[in-house]
């Protein structure tokens, strides 16, 4: 489809402000009223020489530490406050060590991507992230929770863990 080159203009002040090949395909039909598939949305932007911007994409551990990556119940204490119900976070151990992550070959079901993970004081977890992106954390020990160091450590080593497999 050939656009003149106020259309073009248009065209290219949208995707200077950020917006998406879908939305672009949109204002296309509802401002300029050409119906246009995505795919020639695509390639108009190619030929216009025009690169979309890219959309910082969230961390993967944004998600919640739950069991099946529900919201926690009511009263159950959060990793960032102090454990109310005797539930008290592990101190992280005196010799140090590392966090490990594996990653399972075949996904848990119900789940994109899952593994285990040890933390650095010897305690389990199996951990998985739902189709939503929510990260489920499953620990052997009931009510254990985790160091916030370790937390961190885990976020960056299940990271890259997850983008040599390319997810």
């Amino acid at each position: 489809m050939n656009l003149d080159e106020a259309q073009r203009k248009k065209v290219a002040a949208w995707v200077a402000e950020g917006l998406k090949l879908s939305e672009i395909q949109n204002r296309i039909v509802s401002e300029l009223g050409i119906r246009m598939t995505y795919m020639d949305v695509r390639f108009l932007v190619d030929d216009l020489k025009l690169t979309p911007k890219d959309v910082e994409r969230p961390k993967p551990f944004a998600g919640t530490l739950t069991g099946a990556g529900a919201p926690p119940p009511a009263g159950t204490p959060s990793l960032n406050q102090p454990a109310a119900a005797g539930l008290k976070p592990a101190e992280p151990p005196v010799g140090g060590g590392t966090v490990s992550v594996s990653v399972d070959q075949i996904a848990r079901p119900g789940a994109v991507a899952s593994g285990k993970v040890t933390f650095r004081d010897g305690n389990k977890a199996e951990w998985h992230f739902d189709q939503t992106g929510r990260l489920g954390l499953l620990t052997e020990r009931q009510g254990y929770r985790p160091p916030a160091a370790d937390l961190q450590q885990f976020q960056m080593a299940l990271e890259a863990e997850l983008s040599k497999i390319g997810l």
